[in-house]
């Protein structure tokens, strides 16, 4: 490392970019791919847990862990080491999710109190899991190109995608068969704990040795990061006393975490409403307010599916710079008329047939998708921070959409 310090933008020659938005992408996916198994398996715990709402409760329960572990994480986040939050995260996410397979084999697949608390006491090691690295990892790639954060959002949806296409293959290969609703979550669970494992070896021993992602790394901590200290080591750089007090010397004054706030609580407010909007729908609302329709047990998943495939496409769309939303009035103004999606539902699930239901969800997916992506790109990248504030207030809006979803319920006589 020389005094200097790199460009702002890695030379040509340096290698690695396409491999890392790749990378980003099955990391996005293994951020989510656990928790979306626990919507996407909802039939099978409504068959085993049928007065316990578990689509609702275990939801509730999965937020307020997210949120208060991201919450204490944002605060500390200058003393946290990135590496080793985002690998303890994938790890946990591992763990949780082989939980779930073991207590369902010891169990043999049946119900009862101690079995759904085991669960969700799995279910809030995926909340704090969450919290490590969804945080970790946007505010680690808030050093970096755009796209990388682009890819690892468009992951996350893809892992909605991901389950919902499993859930529904694995739901018509094991149908009529004895105990089918079970071998098919039982692979289904097998096959997201794959993927958690996957992500553990890309994040600790691929993605950190990219060229593209040194160079970032590198010029974060010539800007003053102290977060990226042990990426840098786990690959061999490093920056003797010396020169490192000197760039410090250098490094003007970093924004508190109130200032960050402060200079972009639009983009906060707008994540937080996106997501109390969505997650005051999806799922609870899917599978137990739309009523019976022909397509059966088939139902909630099919529409589940939707959402997720619709949400999965629109985080590609502001890909394209001309109908991409860039600023910050348009945002907010767009993003609260998203609102009128909860008279929408109310009077589709009352009068509408499921056509018009499944139309509306997959607009829900694809409001929601676009909206994040555009937020996600269009805030600066100023501090690893910023990205763990954001996510904080994504956070908060699902905890208080999750909250705002029991609502449904009033006067239909599930209390």
């Amino acid at each position: 490392m020389n005094a200097a310090g790199p460009p702002d933008e890695p030379p040509h020659k340096l290698k690695g970019k396409g491999i890392a938005i790749v990378v980003c992408w099955i990391l996005g996916l293994g951020s989510l791919v656990a928790w979306n198994s626990m919507l996407t398996i909802g039939d099978y715990y409504y068959a085993l847990f049928p007065d316990y709402h578990p689509s609702r409760v275990l939801t509730l329960v999965y937020q307020p862990f997210a949120l208060g572990t991201m919450a204490t994480l944002a605060y500390n986040e200058s003393r946290v080491d990135t590496r080793k939050r985002n690998i303890a995260g994938y790890i946990l996410f591992f763990l949780c999710t082989l939980g779930l397979i073991v207590v369902d084999l010891a169990s043999s697949g049946k119900g009862g109190i101690v079995n759904y608390i085991c669960i969700c006491i799995f279910v809030a090691g995926f909340g704090v899991a969450d919290a490590h690295v969804q945080g970790g990892m946007v505010g680690d790639l808030a050093f970096m190109k755009p796209e990388f954060i682009q890819s690892f959002f468009a992951g996350l949806a893809a892992s909605g995608v991901l389950t919902s296409g499993l859930r529904l293959i694995t739901k018509a290969a094991f149908e009529n068969s004895s105990n089918g609703l079970r071998k098919g979550t039982m692979l289904f669970l097998a096959i997201s704990t794959f993927f958690e494992f996957l992500c553990i070896l890309l994040y600790a021993f691929v993605f950190a040795k990219l060229p593209v992602v040194k160079f970032y790394r590198t010029k974060a901590a010539r800007e003053g990061s102290k977060t990226v200290a042990s990426d840098l080591a786990a690959v061999g750089i490093q920056a003797d006393s010396t020169e490192m007090a000197e760039i410090e010397s250098k490094t003007p004054d970093r924004l508190s975490n109130k200032q960050l706030l402060i200079k972009n609580i639009d983009y906060a407010l707008d994540l937080f409403l996106i997501y109390v909007l969505t997650l005051s729908i999806f799922p609870g609302f899917l599978y137990e307010n739309t009523g019976t329709h022909s397509l059966g047990s088939w139902y909630p998943l099919v529409l589940i599916a939707m959402y997720n495939v619709w949400d999965f496409i629109a985080r590609y769309i502001p890909l394209i710079e001309s109908i991409k939303i860039k600023s910050r009035k348009w945002l907010m103004i767009t993003i609260l008329a998203r609102f009128l999606f909860v008279p929408a539902f109310y009077f589709t699930a009352k009068y509408a047939d499921q056509g018009w239901m499944i139309m509306l969800i997959s607009l829900l997916g694809l409001t929601n998708g676009y909206f994040t992506v555009c937020v996600m790109t269009a805030a600066p990248k100023e501090a690893n921070a910023l990205g763990n504030i954001l996510i904080v207030f994504l956070l908060g809006g699902i905890f208080l959409g999750v909250a705002l979803d029991w609502l449904w319920l009033i006067g239909n006589g599930s209390f």
